[in-house]
């Protein structure tokens, strides 16, 4: 089976509360919170998991203070000789705004989303204020629905909480099975000992709560969505 190696760039940066990660925990720290896209490096296809913002700022003090550069879509991809309209899969954790603002740049890709994320996107609750569903009009959109492999060494499991149609993305590596959380979610939700904690923002926890517990079982390389360590790791496995 092919191997891939995964390469993290960081297009973006947020600073938020570490309660919109763990569930009814961490509320009152102030956190950093990266915003990636994922390079999958080791087969025919360009492969990238989400594109991230297209416009955004990065609050004052990230890259010094954690060694993270962060980048513009495609300055980022230009990193590994790279234009957007040299991708060939775009694989979406999920379609909250900040995962998929560049897709219309990548005007040969095919768009892997779950069906029921979907559905949803073109129809959003109000509650859920993070869908544009303007934002895949000019993107060839190709829709799974649950577990499936999308192409050699990549699959994806519908993962469910975050929203209702969250996949995360299992990447075979030389190392093992290395996992893409399908939720927002960063290295807090996975302590060394005890249980898993729910991703902070959620549409059900119970739900939420079992994707974690799933990934977490699943990977031999777990990569949480938002870890801030991630963006320090030019390459997974290193």
């Amino acid at each position: 089976m092919l191997q891939y190696v995964i390469h993290p760039l960081v297009v973006g940066a947020n600073e938020t509360d570490q309660g919109i990660m763990t569930y009814l925990k961490g509320y009152g720290k102030r956190i950093f919170l990266p915003i990636y896209v994922f390079y999958l490096e080791g087969g025919p296809e360009k492969i990238l998991v989400d594109t991230g913002l297209e416009q955004f700022m990065v609050p004052p003090g990230l890259e010094e203070e954690y060694g993270l550069k962060v980048q513009e879509f495609e300055e980022a991809l230009a990193t590994y000789g790279l234009k957007p309209e040299d991708i060939d899969i775009i694989i979406h954790t999920h379609l909250h705004n900040d995962h998929c603002e560049n897709d219309y740049k990548c005007t040969k890709a095919r768009v892997y989303v779950q069906k029921k994320e979907y559905e949803f996107f073109q129809d959003p609750h109000p509650l859920d204020h993070r869908y544009f569903p303007d934002l895949l009009d000019d993107v060839e959109v190709v829709l799974v629905d649950g577990d499936q492999e999308i192409v050699e060494g990549v699959q994806v499991l519908l993962t469910p909480g975050h929203t209702v149609g969250g996949q995360s993305v299992v990447v075979n590596t030389s190392q093992g099975k290395a996992v893409i959380t399908g939720f927002c979610c960063n290295e807090q939700n996975f302590p060394a000992s005890g249980p898993v904690v729910a991703p902070g923002v959620h549409i059900n926890a119970i739900d939420a709560y079992e994707s974690a517990r799933r990934v977490r079982e699943m990977a031999d390389i777990l990569l949480p969505l938002h870890d801030l360590s991630l963006g320090r790791r030019p390459s997974i496995p290193d």
